[in-house]
């Protein structure tokens, strides 16, 4: 990776850090809501102590960080120990900044929407860096290795259980709402990393395969793979095109394919992913 391009990656994750700590200040502080998260269990325990909410998120993003590199290994790199140590500390200077932070919105429920919303622009950001904000997903990490639990579902499980924390100290209105709250922010954040990966799988079978492997070439400039396939029912062979396109692109071969041969054949299926490594195929 050039050095510009490394560069970018930590303003990218400073920014996205510097977002979660504003977003967790200006909007969950002063609602009193426990949304799945190691800041989230840091306002229902500052109740409980004399600690700030940066002070608690402090100390337990590095026992977490502690407890991940003994029980899992090294796998968490520089841009996790980062995050998790510089989120505490921009919250910490909000703290002296906003001393008396009250409701933007002055609505609990509303609250907990934009919450959700801005948190996930957040990961997403940090997600696309190849970072995280540690907390929570350290937990997950651990309940994977150790209880075979899946990694998405655990880490779910333990946002969970901190906005259930909440019945602690709060009432029933709260702890709905930070369960909700955990709930959708779950559903949204599925959605911003994943809706911006979907891709889409098309199987084309045509007279006309030709003509339709060199538009997706030089028109879409993507690659295709060809191959032979054969007809059960027909007894004969035939030459399927299989590619992979994003939501603009899956559009413009759609329209082509069925403006070219009508009675060509498709399936399209949906792809959560692609992975690609060159050097494997050398």
């Amino acid at each position: 990776m050039k050095a510009a391009e490394k560069i970018f990656d930590w303003i990218v994750i400073t920014f996205a850090t510097v977002l979660v700590a504003a977003v967790v200040y200006f909007f969950m502080v002063p609602s009193n809501l426990s949304v799945g998260s190691i800041t989230g269990l840091a306002i229902v325990i500052s109740n409980l102590v004399p600690l700030t909410v940066s002070q608690i998120t402090m100390i337990m993003n590095a026992f977490l960080l502690v407890i991940g590199f003994i029980f899992i290994g090294k796998e968490f790199g520089a841009k996790t120990v980062y995050t998790s140590l510089l989120l505490p500390v921009v919250l910490g200077i909000f703290e002296k900044i906003v001393p008396d932070v009250q409701s933007i919105t002055g609505d609990q429920f509303i609250d907990c929407i934009a919450y959700s919303v801005f948190i996930c622009v957040a990961q997403a950001l940090l997600f696309t860096r190849n970072a995280s904000s540690g907390g929570l997903d350290i937990v997950g990490k651990l309940l994977n290795k150790y209880l075979r639990i899946e990694l998405g579902s655990a880490i779910s499980m333990a946002g969970m259980a901190v906005a259930l924390s909440s019945v602690l100290v709060y009432d029933l209105k709260t702890v709905v709402i930070s369960v909700l709250g955990t709930y959708f922010s779950g559903i949204f954040l599925d959605r911003f990393l994943f809706g911006s990966t979907i891709k889409k799988r098309m199987c084309i079978l045509s007279k006309k395969n030709e003509e339709i492997l060199q538009f997706i070439l030089h028109d879409l400039k993507s690659g295709a793979t060809v191959y032979h396939a054969y007809g059960a029912y027909t007894d004969a062979v035939h030459n399927e095109i299989n590619v992979i396109v994003d939501k603009s692109e899956y559009l413009k071969l759609m329209n082509y394919v069925t403006k070219t041969d009508p009675d060509a054949f498709m399936t399209v299926s949906t792809i959560n992913e692609v992975m690609y490594r060159p050097k494997e195929f050398k």
